[in-house]
């Protein structure tokens, strides 16, 4: 998790400390929602309040803070899941992990994206990494025959979020419907014969 440049580098106690306010945020956000009090998420963190503000100044900037640390790990799990299974495993692992986050995080990107303009820097930077995380595993799975070679990463992307949106408030269906999903993304015998 890095925190935004400010053009120095950060202490490393000061860089702990933000670590940990953004990790226990994350935490109570998903909790509490959005609204959960700042104070609160001080003292779970063990620091003072004064010190959560020295680092976000107010509640928009630790969303935002929070957001760009969750999506930041969610592309990193596209690489660490390339590196320890097949391509095709890493695909429908990673799609999993998507729907999960959406469930998760939903309200709380609502309410980012409801306060800032989409062109931030916030927004650009997660824009990429997740659009860089669904290549790598599009293009690894497709390489490997495992899904259809008319996916797009885009389409792996919104059938994430499409599904998670759908599960939210019936998490027990989720497993079923990326089943399915995960169905109709596998190659087929047309494929076979194109490559």
């Amino acid at each position: 998790m890095e925190a935004p440049s400010t053009g120095k580098p950060m202490r490393a106690d000061a860089r702990r400390n933000y670590e940990r306010i953004v990790t226990t945020a994350q935490q109570a956000f998903t909790e509490l929602g959005p609204e959960a009090p700042l104070e609160e998420i001080a003292r779970r963190a063990g620091v003072g309040i004064g010190t959560l503000y020295r680092h976000f100044p107010n509640r928009e900037v630790l969303i935002e803070a929070v957001y760009r640390s969750s999506i930041e790990h969610l592309s990193q799990r596209a690489h660490d899941l390339l590196e320890t299974h097949t391509a095709g495993t890493a695909f429908e692992y990673w799609l999993r992990e998507q729907v999960e986050w959406v469930m998760a995080n939903r309200v709380l990107a609502t309410t980012l994206k409801a306060g800032m303009d989409h062109n931030t820097p916030t927004f650009t930077l997660c824009r990429v990494a997740i659009t860089e995380a669904a290549s790598l595993l599009v293009q690894a799975a497709r390489d490997a025959g495992t899904i259809r070679t008319d996916i797009e990463p885009r389409d792996l992307i919104r059938l994430g979020h499409g599904l998670g949106v759908a599960c939210e408030t019936t998490p027990d269906a989720a497993e079923r419907l990326i089943s399915v999903t995960l169905d109709g993304l596998r190659a087929t015998p047309a494929d076979a014969q194109r490559s």
